[in-house]
Formats: structure tokens, sequence, C-alpha cells
């Protein structure tokens, strides 16, 4: 499932902040709620979820390592929760 970006008429840091969209097909919300779909539970979704917000925008701030080494904290706490065969952190 796919959301074509539409960009907004006028700047709404609440329901399109900038640094989502900015330059993009794609607004950053839709391509994350598609994706964490497929989670096989909230936790890893919710790492998920914020590992690909971090790595979306990273671009658009003021640090992207920072972003990245943020995306990267999530991707490893992910992967240590799928790695457990019990699931837990």
């Amino acid at each position: 499932m796919t959301f074509p970006y539409k960009a907004p008429s006028t700047s709404d840091p609440v329901n399109h902040p900038a640094h989502y969209a900015e330059g993009r097909r794609y607004e950053v919300i839709d391509v994350i709620e598609d994706a964490v779909q497929f989670a096989p539970n909230p936790i890893a979704g919710g790492l998920q979820w914020q590992a690909l917000k971090y790595i979306h925008r990273c671009w658009n701030k003021d640090s992207a390592p920072q972003d990245l080494r943020k995306a990267r904290w999530y991707l490893d706490r992910l992967i240590t929760l799928l790695e457990k065969p019990d699931g837990s952190l």
C-alpha cells in the first residue's frame, strides 16, 4: 500500500512538519505505517518505526551522523529482541 505525498498548502508543524516531507514523494508517516504492519509484535514494530523515522529524515536536520546513530541504536535493540527466543529485551 502506498500513499502519494500531497504537499500541504501552508506550513503546519503539527500535521506536516517540513523535515518529515521536504522534497519527498511520500510523507514519512505513510511509509512507516506501511512497513510496520508486518512486525511480529508491537515492540518490534515500535523499534522499526523509530529506526525508519531517523533514517528517513537524517538529511533534513542538523546532524545526519547523529540521526543515523540513533537509528542504529533502535536497530540494535530490534535485533536483540528478535534474536532472543522469548522475545524479551
